[in-house]
Parts: structure tokens; C-alpha cells; sequence
């Protein structure tokens, strides 16, 4: 049986001047594209108006993390994203 893994990532906007909505949806749009379920967010202040994603979702234990890294570094308005967690969830 395949398990679940709950993972965690801080997202860093280009500017304070990015949409987080906008920039949530988009993620989202990644993660269940590439299988990831129940996305969820927090905003975390940086400095000077600067607003980082805490992205938390599910992903089954046997599939890739990476295209997901990857894709949601190549969203228009992200500057980098960084894996802060990575668990096994208990089902």
C-alpha cells in the first residue's frame, strides 16, 4: 500500500507588488496537475511589505516532488521556492 506524504514549501513572491490570490491559484494549478491534493496556504511577513506562501498539500509517497519544485519555480511571479518539510502522513 502506497502512503501519503505531506509536504511544506515557502513560495517568495518577485515583489510585494504580486497578487498572492492570483499567485495561490496558479500554484494550486501546478500541484493538482501534477497529483498534489488538498492545497492549503499561510502568509508568512519577510520584510518591507514582502509577503512569503507557506504552501502545504499531499502528495502520494511514490510520485516525483520534483516536476512540482519545478513548476512552481517557473510561475510568473514566483522567485524561488524552498522545501521546508517533508512527512509521512499517518492515515
Amino acid at each position: 500500500m502506497v502512503g501519503t506524504v505531506l509536504i511544506k514549501t515557502k513560495v517568495m513572491p518577485e515583489s510585494p507588488e504580486i497578487n498572492l490570490e492570483e499567485l495561490k491559484e496558479k500554484i494550486s494549478k501546478v500541484i493538482t496537475g501534477n497529483q498534489g491534493k488538498n492545497p492549503r496556504y499561510e502568509e508568512e511577513e519577510v520584510a518591507f511589505g514582502l509577503k512569503a506562501l507557506i504552501t502545504y498539500f499531499t502528495l502520494k509517497e511514490d510520485l516525483p516532488l520534483e516536476p512540482i519544485e519545478n513548476a512552481i519555480s517557473e510561475v510568473e511571479g514566483v522567485s524561488s521556492m524552498q522545501m521546508l518539510d517533508m512527512r509521512r502522513a499517518v492515515e
